[in-house]
């Protein structure tokens, strides 16, 4: 899996410009879907047919990824921007960001602040591109942005920019590539506009109208110095959400993914998130309700340049979800 994860973490997709990642992606599912789509709002929707026995079930992983935008570029050149989704400043200072049209930039900081010792404000920073005016730059209001970071994998452990939640749309097309045959009508949703709102998954679950939904993406962990307690650490497996700020999953999906996880003998861990949510939030909601719930990627250092997961907890991930979809 190593080659698609790389392919996937390395294509540009903040919210609301996702045609890049969503080419991408398109190309490894069509050879494997009996029906594939694009929804009115950009989501990727892979149809793969079952039995009459089954369930109607959605699996969903978000394509988009955080990011920057323009929204002024001053008279010599510098561009100041806003953040797509959940950016922290920390972690900009000296990063390079990549535009659409490939055009990368460096995150500078003011160096005239009135406290250094204080984190910086985004009003404090701006992009680089190298141009000595407005007119020079080649990036303009409303551009966007993604951080740039190559793919690592350093023993087990994988790192890179984008992980969440490229990391849960890898285990879907791996998912999809070894579902040899299910009895249930499985839906993979590669939605948009996870990082501003959950949006593509509410309306692509609307669309499907599904008996069951399960979210993939990534988690925190309480694996490292100094961190908040949490009973979730890379390589002990995926974690199985009971809770998170956004939801509780409903207890039908948290025990199924709990009981097939037993009788595979697939290491698994319980997650209590107290901050964030997924895109299983908003898919409960839609219509009269959908039973839904989340399996969750350990993850470190989310919503950074440079996060980290750990390859087995991946590939226990696909073989989790495998068992859930071959038996009724």
């Amino acid at each position: 899996m190593r080659e698609l994860i790389r392919k996937l973490v390395e294509t540009y997709g903040p919210s609301g410009a996702e045609e890049q990642i969503r080419a991408v992606i398109r190309a490894e599912v069509e050879p494997l879907a009996d029906e594939l789509r694009v929804d009115p709002l950009g989501s990727l929707i892979v149809h793969k047919q079952g039995g009459d026995e089954g369930k109607r079930i959605v699996l969903a992983a978000h394509m988009d990824e955080i990011g920057v935008m323009v929204t002024y570029v001053d008279e010599k050149g510098f561009a100041r921007f806003t953040r797509i989704g959940g950016v922290n400043p920390l972690t900009c200072v000296g990063a390079r960001v990549a535009f659409a049209d490939g055009t990368v930039g460096v995150i500078g900081i003011e160096e005239k602040r009135d406290d250094t010792s204080k984190a910086p404000k985004f009003e404090q920073l701006y992009i680089d591109t190298g141009a000595t005016s407005r007119d020079e730059c080649p990036v303009h209001v409303g551009d966007a942005a993604t951080f740039v970071r190559p793919f690592v994998a350093q023993g087990t452990r994988l790192i890179a920019k984008a992980l969440d939640d490229r990391i849960g749309c890898a285990v879907l097309i791996e998912t999809l590539r070894r579902l040899e045959r299910t009895p249930h009508d499985v839906y993979f949703v590669f939605s948009v506009q996870e990082e501003v709102g959950l949006r593509g998954a509410r309306t692509s679950a609307y669309g499907i109208e599904p008996d069951l939904a399960i979210a993939v993406d990534v988690t925190r962990t309480g694996d490292t110095p100094e961190c908040a307690p949490m009973a979730v650490a890379l390589g002990k497996g995926p974690a199985v959400k009971v809770q998170d700020r956004g939801m509780i999953a409903h207890p039908a999906v948290r025990d199924l993914l709990v009981q097939r996880a037993k009788e595979a003998n697939i290491p698994y861990q319980l997650e209590v998130l107290e901050r964030g949510t997924t895109d299983a939030a908003a898919m409960q909601l839609v219509r009269a309700g959908v039973p839904s719930g989340c399996l969750s990627i350990p993850c470190r250092y989310i919503h950074s340049p440079s996060e980290m997961v750990d390859e087995g907890d991946v590939r226990n991930s696909v073989q989790l979800l495998l068992e859930v979809l071959r038996t009724a």
